[in-house]
């Protein structure tokens, strides 16, 4: 059995690592926590779990700060989290069976990285992400905000899950990391521009948003997933800013990067919908329901847009065309991943008068 160091950095984060060290505690070999200058009583709490707590200055790197944990690492393997990550039961499971199991020649693991969850525990979005690897291969982590961890090699795509349970977070601090290095005159990757661009986007500054993930775009050095993603933030920019034509054109340039995707075939099903064209509308939802969901992919998923989404919204095409059966058929579809959505329930007593 392959043994395993948990690498964390934290900064005032009471509220929610005591949480995320229960759920992992009993699965790791050795924790090693980083503090980059807490003023709570986050150290003192994790106290509780490891003697290993060392101190770092922060500089406004994160890449350095998580660099520095890994350097003390001296187990097999190296898993990382964030403070207000946990693992569910299942994924404790699934983490002991893959630590009994994992066969040693593997590099990095990448597990599910569940970014948020509804109130029953159904999947709203999620990525994939490196999570264990292997600590002589010396990988590093790059970028000061947002940082990536390089690997390399073997790697096994498993199915474990960590699962983002945020409670608070400083909404302004990568925003205000980008700015000063903007001010310093600091040349921007293109990897910078895109998560510069997402942080002005979250701020609703859509204007100055939609500039930099064009620039981003224009660098043809973007990772295809980033990309995709970008063109959809662009649609989501214009959308605000009711420039439709731009929002339709970003939309159809997703396609560029890769066939289409399911949320992008619900993003063109609603444009054309809210147009008042059912029809074209159909063929792009019917489209996200023939689909396969990707299982290896380290871009964003939203989950309703490759489940039950494209059924409920074929549901209302169906049903302003006038074909009954059919819409009360996907919308049948439909209640099978979320039997309790109100808009599901309204559409089967609606339907129900119709077809009786």
């Amino acid at each position: 059995m392959i043994t395993v160091s948990l690498c964390m950095i934290v900064k005032n984060e009471e509220d929610t690592i005591a949480r995320c060290l229960d759920s992992v505690k009993n699965l790791v070999d050795e924790i090693i926590i980083v503090d980059t200058g807490s003023t709570d009583k986050t150290k003192e709490i994790v106290s509780q779990y490891t003697d290993h707590v060392l101190d770092f200055r922060w500089i406004d790197n994160f890449a350095a700060a998580r660099n520095f944990t890994f350097s003390h690492a001296k187990m097999d393997y190296i898993f990382w989290l964030d403070a207000d990550d946990v693992l569910m039961d299942d994924d404790r499971k699934k983490f002991l069976l893959l630590k009994e199991t994992l066969d040693p020649s593997t590099d990095s693991v990448t597990m599910h990285y569940n970014l948020s969850i509804d109130e029953k525990g159904n999947v709203i979005a999620s990525l994939r992400r490196n999570r264990l690897v292997k600590r002589i291969n010396n990988f590093q982590w790059y970028g000061a905000v947002h940082e990536y961890l390089e690997v390399w090699g073997n790697i096994l795509h498993s199915e474990v899950a960590v699962t983002h349970c945020s409670i608070q977070h400083d909404s302004d601090r990568n925003l205000h990391i980008y700015e000063n290095r903007l001010k310093r005159g600091e040349q921007f990757s293109p990897r910078d521009l895109f998560y510069f661009a997402n942080e002005l986007f979250d701020h609703k500054k859509f204007e100055d948003a939609i500039k930099y993930y064009k620039q981003f775009l224009e660098t043809k050095k973007g990772w295809v997933e980033d990309n995709i993603s970008a063109c959809g933030k662009l649609a989501d920019c214009f959308n605000a800013l009711e420039d439709h034509e731009n929002e339709l054109h970003f939309i159809l340039k997703s396609f560029e990067y890769s066939s289409p995707r399911a949320d992008f075939c619900c993003r063109l099903g609603y444009r054309f919908l809210h147009n008042n064209q059912p029809h074209q509308a159909l063929f792009w939802y019917k489209l996200a329901t023939q689909l396969e969901m990707p299982s290896d992919n380290f871009g964003m998923i939203s989950h309703a847009c490759w489940t039950w989404l494209p059924h409920l919204q074929l549901c209302v095409c169906y049903s302003q065309i006038g074909n009954y059966a059919l819409a009360y058929a996907h919308n049948e579809k439909a209640c099978q991943y979320i039997p309790d959505h109100p808009s599901i329930l309204h559409n089967k007593r609606y339907l129900e008068h119709f077809l009786q």
